[in-house]
């Protein structure tokens, strides 16, 4: 498992890319679980698979394509994440975030990140979108941070500031597309941990206690390299099933992946409205 990525390695990827497409991409989307569908829409498209890049990992979740898809959207031009690379794959930290690393090096100045998560909130219910306005960094704090091992001097500073991780005018932008769109937005705090196994009903005592209202298996490290960058960042959760406090309830996979069905028309809204306002 490589822990640390040189520069060099870095450089080699987005070379990679850069041989792949004429597009000169501003903005990165990553999308989750199930939710899959906005990058059928980019128009113009290169694709490349994960697999084709140099030092790459390779995503293995179901619902997870496994590609870059790099063209326009709503008179912008992106780059979509197809499915992202998890922790609890087997791979490091540096391996799952050398995506945004990539990016950075592409010259990308935005992310928008998503995600399928468990709503931890008692008022939200599958079929939600949060806006995430903060996180809680539950893999970091136990010593999984991605900026672990020699600073990258040339991306950002040793110590990057993470009282604004995700951008306050985004969030704002999204807010009002969202408005305007008749999406009901939820908002609050996400939490990330390592999974691959749900939380247990005292995992989520604790997390709300810990003011937790979505709890999820990535995000996190991502937007944290993004800020290290100096990337703007906005997150959405899409809510795909309420979190089981009292232990009366099985969640599954397949319910996520299910939840996304109806959760993907409601980000995407979101997504070609912020867009469009940038």
């Amino acid at each position: 498992m490589q822990t640390y990525i040189p520069l060099a390695q870095i450089d080699e990827a987005a070379q990679e890319v850069r041989k792949r497409t004429l597009h000169k991409p501003r903005i990165a989307i990553i999308l989750g679980s199930g939710l899959n569908g906005l990058a059928d829409s980019v128009q113009k498209a290169d694709l490349i698979p994960y697999g084709d890049l140099p030092h790459f990992p390779v995503s293995t979740v179901e619902g997870h394509a496994g590609r870059f898809v790099i063209g326009e959207l709503e008179g912008q031009t992106v780059l979509v994440m197809q499915g992202r690379i998890h922790y609890y794959e087997g791979y490091s930290m540096a391996q799952v975030t050398l995506p945004v690393r990539v990016m950075q090096r592409l010259g990308i100045e935005t992310l928008i990140v998503t995600n399928a998560a468990g709503g931890v909130h008692p008022d939200f219910q599958p079929g939600d979108v949060m806006l995430i306005t903060d996180n809680l960094n539950l893999i970091g704090m136990s010593g999984l941070n991605p900026l672990m091992g020699p600073n990258l001097d040339e991306i950002g500073p040793r110590f990057p500031d993470m009282s604004q991780a995700y951008d306050r005018g985004l969030c704002e932008l999204a807010r009002k597309v969202a408005k305007e769109s008749g999406v009901q937005l939820r908002e609050g705090v996400y939490a990330g941990l390592s999974g691959p196994s749900f939380e247990s009903p005292a995992d989520l005592r604790f997390l709300r206690l810990a003011g937790t209202d979505a709890v999820g298996m990535s995000t996190v490290p991502e937007v944290i390299v993004a800020r290290h960058g100096g990337m703007r960042a906005l997150g959405l959760s899409g809510i795909s099933n309420k979190a089981n406090l009292d232990g009366s309830t099985v969640t599954t996979h397949e319910e996520v992946i299910e939840a996304g069905k109806v959760i993907t028309p409601k980000v995407e809204k979101i997504i070609r409205g912020v867009l469009r306002g940038m």
